[in-house]
Formats: C-alpha cells, sequence, structure tokens
C-alpha cells in the first residue's frame, strides 16, 4: 500500500488543521493505521491509531481531547483532525498502516508498522 499524508501547514496557535492520508495499491480498511509526528532534534513519536474498523482509537497524553483520528473506508483515507494547536505541535507528521487480520485493537509503536506515507509539515505560531 502507499501512503500520502496532505493537509499540513501554518496555523496560528488555538487554531485547527485536518490531515488526510490517502491510500492506494491496496484497500486500507485491511490495514491498521496511526499518525505519528517528529519534531527538530527529537525521536519519532506516536500521535493517534485507530482500529481497521475504526471502533478503537488510541492517544497520545499530550494531544488527547484535541485530536480526533478517523477512517472512511469508502475512500481508502485516514483523517486527523487536530484543534487547540499549540507550539508544541510542530512537527513533521506521518501516517503509517500495518496490515493485520484481526480486526480489533490499535497500534501504537512505530515499529509495528511496516508502510508510512512521505509526512507533512505541521508549524504552530505562538
Amino acid at each position: 500500500v502507499q501512503l500520502q499524508a496532505s493537509g499540513g501547514g501554518l496555523v496560528q496557535a488555538g487554531g485547527s488543521l485536518r490531515l488526510s492520508c490517502a491510500a492506494s495499491g491496496r484497500t486500507l480498511s485491511m490495514y491498521f493505521t496511526g499518525w505519528f509526528r517528529q519534531a527538530p532534534g527529537k525521536e519519532r513519536e506516536f500521535v493517534a491509531a485507530i482500529s481497521r474498523s475504526g471502533v478503537s482509537t488510541r492517544y497520545a497524553d499530550s494531544v488527547m481531547g484535541r485530536f480526533t483520528i478517523s477512517r472512511d473506508n469508502t475512500k481508502n483515507t485516514v483523517y486527523l483532525q487536530m484543534d487547540s494547536l499549540n507550539a508544541e505541535d510542530t512537527a513533521v507528521y506521518y501516517c503509517a498502516a500495518d496490515r493485520r487480520i484481526s480486526t480489533s485493537g490499535v497500534l501504537t509503536n512505530a515499529q509495528e508498522y511496516d508502510y508510512w506515507g512521505q509526512g507533512t509539515q505541521v508549524t504552530v505560531s505562538s
């Protein structure tokens, strides 16, 4: 599966952005998906993950209550709605996918994902 992330940009603190991750080559409904981010000089960190069905989600503590992950399997796309952004959210955001037989649960470890998008830059000005 090929993943294409988009929707990043420059936004003021307190603003919102919606990232999209479009999949091609395979049906995304067969894949667990997640979002990670990497700020300059820092390790890549988990942001959010969603199960194949979309029923289960998981968030990093730092984004809980502000970010929402969702998926539309009919459009082969996963979204990350980001609200109340702050300067600490500035990073390159990556979507990731991994094909699993199980339909339940989520993956929060980057090493569990086999497929990655190219990343989209999010910059929050304070």
